[in-house]
């Protein structure tokens, strides 16, 4: 997350912190000293005059409103960066047909709202192990003519990621 800022003239930064979700009248926690974030969020910035700071290993529960903090040495010296950086985590997500037959052509679609690349590959699993024959840079798994056998648990995952989207039962009738 980047921000940009100027601090008034004269006024030295006795502290400078990211946090989320302010709260009137209540002091904004530093997000560096929060268990949940201490790990993951490091200051690539001097805090002086780079207040940029990465978040790894980020989860659909970090879609927040992130605010840079600073307080000077005047006694009036609190500011936060308004309006603030919204961080949005999506999911991955396959789309499935409700009601299967056999003997159906059947298409699942691994779908996600972040822009991949043209390059994306994509894996498929069945009740969690991998269908390698199914690596592909199109993000849809075709199972032709569906056995009963087919029946299971799909989910999908960008090669090169570790991320893998919540499984979808298919089953065949």
């Amino acid at each position: 997350m980047r921000c940009n800022y100027t601090y008034p003239t004269g006024h030295q930064i006795m502290e400078a912190f990211w946090t989320k979700n302010p709260v009137k009248d209540v002091e904004p926690p530093d997000l560096s000293n929060d268990p949940e974030y201490r790990q993951r969020l490091q200051y690539l910035g001097d805090k002086q005059q780079n207040c940029t700071v990465r978040l790894s290993h980020v989860t659909l529960k970090d879609s927040h409103m992130y605010y840079f903090k600073f307080i000077t040495d005047k006694a009036d010296g609190k500011y936060t960066g308004d309006p603030g950086v919204t961080l949005t985590v999506t999911d991955l997500q396959v789309e499935s047909p409700e009601r299967v037959t056999e003997g159906d052509s059947v298409n699942l679609r691994c779908k996600s709202s972040c822009a991949l690349t043209d390059r994306a590959t994509f894996i498929w699993y069945r009740n969690s192990q991998p269908l390698t024959e199914r690596r592909d840079r199109n993000n849809e798994l075709l199972l032709q003519s569906v056995r009963r056998e087919d029946s299971g648990r799909y989910s999908c995952a960008v090669d090169g990621h570790t991320h893998i989207s919540p499984a979808v039962q298919l089953n065949v009738m």
